[in-house]
């Protein structure tokens, strides 16, 4: 396949050829005017072929509005691209295609696809586009913007499973603990996909994601297992290093003398007290009357 290189179209300046073309009319009007008054038949054969000329030059004007662009193309040939905003004049036979610079936003549809554990999920992005090579977007592809929706929805589902939805190890990104890690990736892969059709990725981010609703439930319970499990452990690694420096004291201090049956049951009573999801309620040993 032929690449399409851009380069700049052949213009004039439109009030320029304007004032031309009203001098050719003026000219034209004094030619008539002369083969009446003279009845002169041979001015005919200026008059008509200056009128036919108006008429021509009057389909070369066109106005090319702030970030907007012109693809000339000329009996099938590329002659160029008009970027410059203004009123021009270029030549009028050529088929003036317009083609937009603005910047736009393409909002994919919900998909369902499975992550990298192989659980359902259900994402969506949005992909903030804009497009730098009128005449690629053009003449590369058949409909850069259903080419645009499609590649995106395509490298989305890609990345999608590439990472896991939720990940218990730190040093593994997911979709949902590093979200900034995975939009710079799927900018990367959308602009590799869109290379080809003269697009520039501005933005890539997820702007839906959760579990499908057939596993929904189950995810939830376990995410809560999940945490209830983090929280415990938490809470005990706590405990131990409570019961610990109290011992330690204990026996700097020379407090009490504690042998080993009494420190285990000195470990127990602290680590029921300090675990327990319900308030200990201390019981006071006042000594034995007898």
């Amino acid at each position: 396949m032929e690449a399409i290189t851009e380069k700049s179209a052949n213009k004039m300046n439109g009030f320029v050829a304007i004032a031309l073309v009203l001098v050719m009319i003026i000219v034209d009007i004094f030619l008539l005017r002369s083969g009446i008054i003279t009845e002169n038949p041979q001015i005919l054969w200026i008059f008509i072929p200056v009128t036919l000329l108006i008429f021509l030059s009057s389909g070369g004007f066109l106005i090319v509005q702030p970030n907007d662009s012109r693809v000339l193309v000329l009996f099938g040939k590329y002659l160029g691209t008009v970027r410059v905003s203004g009123f021009w004049w270029v030549n009028p036979f050529t088929t003036k295609k317009l083609v937009s610079l603005r910047i736009r936003n393409f909002q994919s549809e919900t998909i369902k696809v499975n992550d990298l554990h192989g659980n359902p999920i259900q994402i969506a992005a949005v992909v903030v586009w804009r497009v730098i090579d009128p005449a690629r977007a053009l003449f590369d592809v058949q409909n850069y913007e259903g080419f645009v929706a499609i590649q995106s929805e395509t490298a989305i589902r890609g990345l999608a499973t590439e990472y896991a939805y939720d990940s218990s190890e730190h040093d593994k990104f997911s979709l949902v603990g590093n979200q900034q890690e995975i939009s710079e990736a799927m900018k990367k892969q959308v602009q590799t996909r869109l290379e080809v059709c003269g697009v520039e990725i501005l933005e890539s981010r997820i702007s839906h994601l959760s579990y499908a609703p057939e596993i929904a439930q189950a995810m939830l319970r376990r995410q809560q297992a999940q945490a209830v499990v983090a929280a415990r452990t938490k809470i005990v690694e706590g405990a131990v290093g409570m019961v610990d420096m109290a011992l330690k004291a204990l026996s700097e201090h020379n407090i009490v003398d504690l042998d080993n049956e009494k420190k285990a049951t000195m470990v127990n009573n602290l680590l029921v007290a300090l675990v327990s999801e319900v308030q200990a309620q201390p019981v006071i040993n006042a000594g034995s009357l007898y």
